[in-house]
């Protein structure tokens, strides 16, 4: 199994979210995923324009690393996403990757692929933002096999308590069984199907005005 991983966070791979997410990695490439991780720092990929572009041509006209790793979550066969709780939701870096996934949503382009999500915070309610994160994922047509989070204000050291390394590490294993098995819970089955059926009727309506998505449906989504 391939991964990308993606960190949002402006302190990168030396920050929790992202050692958090290493206890992920231990996981997975003990059950023999390869990783890349990528990091966010805030000119990675800048905010969508809104512009429609990549919905009538297919490709996002802003000059920034977002193709590029777009074309890297198009080759793998797994998605890792990491953030911080700022202000009760993901990081403005993560967020504005998400944004820029709307082309992605809509051609539902990562479907067959597993993920999970990784946050921490300061002091705690991060589980909505892992529930969120996660409502992304399957918005794309990625499978989310789970969650795994830290509130850093109750952690003494800069070791994270072995539950939480526990927790952390059996979610990669986790992820990269149910990508070798292709499982796939009947209620997430159920909330992607909606979704599916709920672009497809987007875009069977906006075929006129957005033909790059209505050729891809044609092709990649038949039926």
């Amino acid at each position: 199994m391939k991964l990308i991983s993606i960190v949002g966070s402006p302190h990168g791979k030396k920050g929790s979210t992202a050692r958090l997410m290493d206890e992920v990695l231990k996981g997975a490439t003990s059950a023999g995923a390869e990783n890349e991780t990528i990091v966010l720092k805030g000119d990675t990929v800048l905010p969508c324009r809104g512009c429609d572009v990549c919905h009538i041509k297919g490709a996002c006209v802003q000059k920034d690393d977002f193709v590029r790793i777009l074309g890297k979550i198009n080759a793998s066969d797994g998605l890792i996403l990491g953030s911080p709780n700022y202000i009760f939701t993901v990081s403005a870096q993560l967020k504005a990757f998400m944004d820029r996934c709307c082309g992605v949503l809509h051609c539902q382009s990562f479907t067959g692929k597993y993920g999970v999500s990784v946050v921490t915070s300061g002091g705690g309610d991060e589980e909505p933002i892992a529930s969120f994160m996660n409502h992304f994922l399957i918005s794309t047509g990625i499978v989310p096999v789970g969650s795994v989070w830290a509130t850093m204000g109750m952690i003494q050291g800069d070791e994270f308590p072995e539950d939480i390394q526990h927790k952390a590490f059996d979610l990669g294993r986790n992820l990269v069984d149910a990508f070798n098995r292709k499982i796939i819970p009947q209620d997430v089955k159920t909330r992607m199907d909606d979704f599916h059926q709920r672009m497809k009727n987007l875009i069977m309506y906006r075929k006129d005005e957005w033909p790059f998505e209505y050729d891809y449906w044609l092709e990649n989504h038949p039926g």
